[in-house]
Formats: structure tokens, C-alpha cells, sequence
């Protein structure tokens, strides 16, 4: 039984079908819907459509290298749905959906009910990778079997432009230091002189009361902050973050932009962009307004509008063992953000983690944690055994590695052998257990 049919629950179903499991895999919707999705699709992108870089060496495109490795689904879907997107993996999310949904419904082994989970037996192999949405219902649930309280933060999504309400006289294509996908420019470029940057902070600052029901204290998570708290941190903070202006000239000009708000293609039709890192938690109306502040998006109309929502996630490393089972429960795994990851690669990688697992636990041939010093074995070290009292969602990242044993003073040399030997760790696993 697998809950939740989000990244994590699509790939740990695909795993254990491909080894001859039967499946049942429970998604909600649209029997209930949530405060972010927006249509029944599996492996449905709620908030970004982008899963970060793809380029070498990096932490990000290591994990999606292990991933390719390990014949996961979701990569393939990835693959397919590709739209431009610089050095970022980026996907028509409709087309990514689309492809996983059809994957999932047309095997033999999958079984999917369109119903909620209202309770877990600890007797039967269960994972939950609900998401950081699960339902009250069954978040009272996995409190029961736990025995601990839930954990929340706050989360934000970006607005959707319509593509044809850009101006494109001011709006430039470029990606930065002119890097892209295919030669050209991936992105859509809104550039600001300082005048515009000044009045666009003050209007966004001076909106902040609006969401007064917000509390003051509200624990959101410092990877995805809303762009009016990151405002607040200072007046330069939104254009030395998600508004940094560094690798691009505007061609009006032949200068770089005092700050830049880039906007990603979302599909394949290019008829929509998301403003990228632009989450926030301001009402409609003012958000169409301070949006339209911003140059060549004068007369935007926005298809989506970004939202709050609250997310949840489990205390992991008091409760997971580095196979992502229950220490007091083994036949009950967690995957995807419910256990404490943040990212798209990152859910993926953890569903197909418990989906393995999983599958040998059933042979009756438990498989060890995958190795410390791939990605897939840092990421689930780091959910077993982080520090509780701290404990927050993690991306990928080199930090998470333990260290060479030889120090390598060149970053790019360094970065280039934790890939090389995790890669190594990885491929010596899956020879002998996947």
C-alpha cells in the first residue's frame, strides 16, 4: 500500500510493479482536493517546474545522475516533458503529469484508488508519501503510530503570466553569462534601473499588511521564503537573491540591470512563464498590482497567482532508520517531503529509495542503506540522523557528504570528486542489490 500519488508515491509504485508487486496506490484527489494542486494527476509539479541544475558537477545533477542510474521513472518523464530552461532541468508540468499518469494507470501491477487514507496498519508494508499536504485525517494517523506531534512550516508558490501579455519591446531573452539549453536564451529577462527597484520594494513592503491573519511568528522555510520576507531583510536582499541582476546585459541599455526578475517557461507551447523565486502570500488584487510594477509586465495577466499553504512534515531522524522505515515499525516507510525532504529530485530520490527497499523487504532479502557518500545514501543519512531539536527539510547539497579524505582546495576539483566517487558507490550498490 503506498498513500499519496505525488513525486515520492509515482516512483515507489513504479519500483515495486516493475519487480512484480502489486500495488495499491491511494491519491485523494479529486475526491479532496488540497491548497495547491490543481488538477488529479499524479506526480503533479505544485509550486516550480524546475528540478534544478542539470549541470556537472553539481550536488543537484548528481542526484538525478543516481536516479538515471537506477532506471527512475519520474527521469524518464523528466526527460520527456523537457522545455528550456538554461542549465536547469525544466518541464512542461501538464506534459510531466501527463506521462507519469499514463506510466502508473497502464501497468498491470498498479492498482489506483481515488480514495483518502484515514488510518495506517503497522502490520501491513505501507509507505506514506503524502507530501507536505497530507490530510488532517491522516496526519492524526501517522501522530498515532509515531507517537509525536506534527511539525509545520509555511510555503509559498510563484505566479503564472500569460506569455502573451509580456511586453516584449522592454522583456529580453538571455540566460546568464549565456548559458543555455540549446544556444539561446532560456529565459525572459524584466529588467529594472534603480527608480523602479526603489518604488517596486516600497509598494511590496508597504502590501505586508494585508495578510494580517499570517502569524508574525510563522516558521517558514529559509529555502523558499516569500519575496516580501526576504524584502524585509533589507533594502538590496531581493536583488543580491531571486532579483540578482549578475550574467545579463540588457540589450536597451548595453549595461546590466540595477535588478532582474526572470521568468521560466512553463510548457512546451510557451504560452505561460512563472516569475522565478517570486513566491509570495500577498492577496490577488495586490499582487497584481506591485506585479505590474515590474518592467514589460505593465498589462500582465497572471494565470496562477502565488499562494501560502502549510506544510508537514515529520521529526525523521527521532523516528527513520536510513532505509526510511519506522524504527519502531519496519514495514512502514515515509518518502518524499512528509519525511523531511525539500525538493522535487529529492522526493523522487526517496520514493524510489523506500520502492527498493521495500521490494527486498518483501523477498525477505532486507537491503542495507544505501552507501553514506552517494546522494541517494547522503540524503537519507541526513534524514536519520540530523540533529531532532533542529531538524529542518534539506536539499541536496555537498555538506551532506562527508568529507575527502584528501583535501582538495579547488572547488571544482573538489565537487568533481565527491560526484566522481559517489557515482562509484552508487554503480558498486546497484550492481549487487538493485
Amino acid at each position: 500500500m503506498i498513500a499519496g500519488g505525488g513525486l515520492a508515491g509515482s516512483e515507489a509504485a513504479w519500483q515495486l510493479a516493475e519487480r512484480g508487486f502489486k500495488v495499491c496506490l491511494y491519491e485523494m484527489r479529486p475526491v479532496q482536493t488540497t491548497d495547491a494542486h490543481q488538477t488529479d494527476r499524479m506526480a503533479e509539479l505544485v509550486c516550480s517546474n524546475s528540478l534544478k541544475s542539470d549541470q556537472q558537477p553539481s550536488a543537484s545533477w548528481l542526484l538525478k545522475e543516481e536516479l538515471r542510474r537506477l532506471d527512475s521513472l519520474l527521469m524518464r518523464a523528466a526527460s520527456e516533458a523537457r522545455v528550456p530552461g538554461g542549465q536547469a532541468l525544466t518541464v512542461d508540468r501538464v506534459r510531466f503529469a501527463e506521462v507519469v499518469t499514463d506510466a502508473l494507470e497502464g501497468h498491470p501491477n498498479i492498482e489506483i484508488r481515488r480514495e483518502e487514507v484515514l488510518a495506517i496498519d503497522p502490520a501491513q508494508p505501507t509507505i506514506i508519501a503524502t507530501g507536505p499536504l497530507t490530510s488532517g485525517a491522516l496526519a492524526a494517523a501517522i501522530g498515532e503510530i509515531t507517537g509525536s506531534d506534527r511539525l509545520f512550516f509555511y510555503d509559498s508558490i510563484s505566479p503564472i503570466v500569460d506569455a502573451h501579455t509580456i511586453d516584449r519591446s522592454i522583456v529580453f531573452a538571455a540566460s546568464r553569462y549565456d548559458k543555455s539549453l540549446d544556444g539561446t536564451g532560456d529565459y525572459l529577462n524584466c529588467p529594472f534601473n534603480k527608480p523602479q527597484y526603489e518604488h517596486f520594494l516600497d509598494e511590496l513592503l508597504a502590501a505586508q499588511a494585508v495578510e494580517a491573519h499570517i502569524p508574525n511568528d510563522v516558521p517558514y522555510f529559509e529555502a523558499c521564503l516569500p519575496i516580501e520576507e526576504i524584502a524585509r531583510r533589507g533594502r538590496d536582499t531581493l536583488r543580491f537573491g531571486p532579483m540578482k541582476p549578475m550574467g545579463l546585459i540588457d540589450p536597451r541599455t548595453g549595461r546590466r540591470p540595477w535588478a532582474t526578475v526572470q521568468l521560466r517557461q512553463e510548457n512546451l507551447r510557451a504560452d505561460s512563464y512563472n516569475l522565478v523565486g517570486f513566491q509570495n502570500h500577498l492577496r490577488f488584487g495586490e499582487q497584481k498590482r506591485i506585479m505590474r510594477l515590474i518592467p514589460g509586465l505593465e498589462n500582465a495577466e497572471f494565470l496562477r497567482y502565488g499562494q501560502i499553504h502549510r506544510n508537514t512534515y515529520i521529526n525523521a531522524p527521532s523516528l527513520l532508520r536510513p532505509t526510511l522505515q519506522l524504527k519502531k515499525h519496519a514495514k512502514v516507510m515515509f518518502a518524499g517531503q512528509v519525511c523531511g525532504v525539500e525538493g522535487y529530485v529529492e522526493s523522487i530520490a526517496t520514493g524510489l529509495a523506500a520502492g527498493l527497499i521495500m521490494a527486498a523487504q518483501l523477498r525477505g532479502n532486507p537491503l542495507p542503506a544505501f552507501p553514506r557518500d552517494s546522494a541517494m545514501g547522503a540524503l537519507c543519512h541526513y534524514i536519520a540522523h540530523a540533529d531532532p531539536k533542529r531538524y529542518q527539510p534539506a536539499n541536496i547539497a555537498f555538506d551532506l557528504f562527508s568529507p575527502l579524505p584528501d583535501a582538495i582546495q579547488d572547488r571544482k576539483a573538489r565537487h568533481t570528486a565527491i560526484c566522481d566517487r559517489a557515482m562509484a558507490e552508487l554503480n558498486s550498490y546497484a550492481a549487487q542489490y538493485a
